[in-house]
C-alpha cells in the first residue's frame, strides 16, 4: 500500500521524537512522593472526620474493656440478637458469656458482623479489607450491619501507605482480594437518589481501639 507524503512526514516526525528522548519535566509526579500533604492533626481525628462524613460510625475506645462495654451497649440499644463473627481473635476477645448475642445463629442470619481490618486510611476514611482475613469476603459486604474492630496501629494517612504495607506484609503472596469500603454501601444510580445499604450493609461501625 502507498503511503502519501503526509502521512510519510507525519511518521518521520513520530521516528524523529522516538529517537530523542525528553526529561520528563515533573520527575517528582511519577509516584515518587506523596501527591497529598500529610495533615498536622493526628491520624485518628483525621479518620473519624472522613469516615463520619460519609455516613459511617466512628467509636473511640481507650481499652479492650471499654470495647467490650460498648459493643454490649450497641447491641442490647439496637436490640440485635445474632451478632456474627469468624475472627478467633476477636471471639477471644469478646467473651461470649459477656456479649452472650454473639454467634447465635449463622451469617445467613446476622443482625450484624464483627470483623478486623488490615488498615484504616485517614485521608479518605477508608477501611482495607482483604480475603486473607478470616473473615473472608461475604461476611464484610452480606451482615445489614458491618462492625470493624481495628486498633492505632493499623491507621495510615494515604492509600498508598496502606499498599505499601500490605506489601511488606504479604511480600509476592498477595491476598486474594484487597477491598477498600469507604463508609455505607450507597448508589446515586437510581434516578440520581441516593440509596445507602443497596450493595452492601446500610450501616457501618468501626471501634478503633487505643493501644
Amino acid at each position: 500500500m502507498k503511503i502519501s507524503p503526509a502521512k510519510e512526514n507525519i511518521l518521520k516526525r513520530v521516528r524523529n521524537a522516538l529517537s530523542q528522548p525528553v526529561q520528563l519535566p515533573f520527575p517528582n509526579s511519577e509516584g515518587n512522593s506523596s501527591v497529598f500533604r500529610t495533615e498536622n492533626e493526628s491520624l485518628e481525628i483525621k479518620f473519624a472526620e472522613e469516615f463520619t462524613r460519609l455516613q459511617g460510625k466512628f467509636v473511640f475506645c481507650s481499652s479492650k474493656g471499654e470495647l467490650l462495654d460498648t459493643l454490649r451497649a450497641l447491641c442490647e440499644h439496637k436490640d440485635w440478637h445474632n451478632v456474627y463473627c469468624q475472627t478467633p481473635a476477636l471471639l477471644k476477645q469478646i467473651n461470649q458469656d459477656q456479649l452472650n448475642v454473639l454467634n447465635r445463629g449463622t451469617m445467613h442470619e446476622a443482625d450484624a458482623a464483627i470483623t478486623d481490618c488490615e488498615y484504616l486510611v485517614s485521608r479518605t476514611g477508608t477501611v482495607v479489607l482483604s480475603a486473607a482475613q478470616p473473615s473472608g469476603r461475604a461476611l464484610p459486604v452480606y451482615a445489614p450491619v458491618h462492625i470493624i474492630v481495628a486498633y492505632t496501629h493499623q491507621l495510615v494517612f494515604d492509600l498508598k501507605d496502606a499498599l505499601n504495607k500490605l506489601k511488606d506484609k504479604y511480600g509476592n503472596d498477595l491476598p486474594s482480594s484487597i477491598s477498600f469500603a469507604t463508609g455505607p454501601s450507597r448508589t446515586a444510580d437510581i434516578e440520581k437518589t441516593l440509596v445507602v445499604g443497596i450493595h452492601g450493609p446500610k450501616e457501618v461501625y468501626v471501634f478503633l481501639v487505643d493501644e
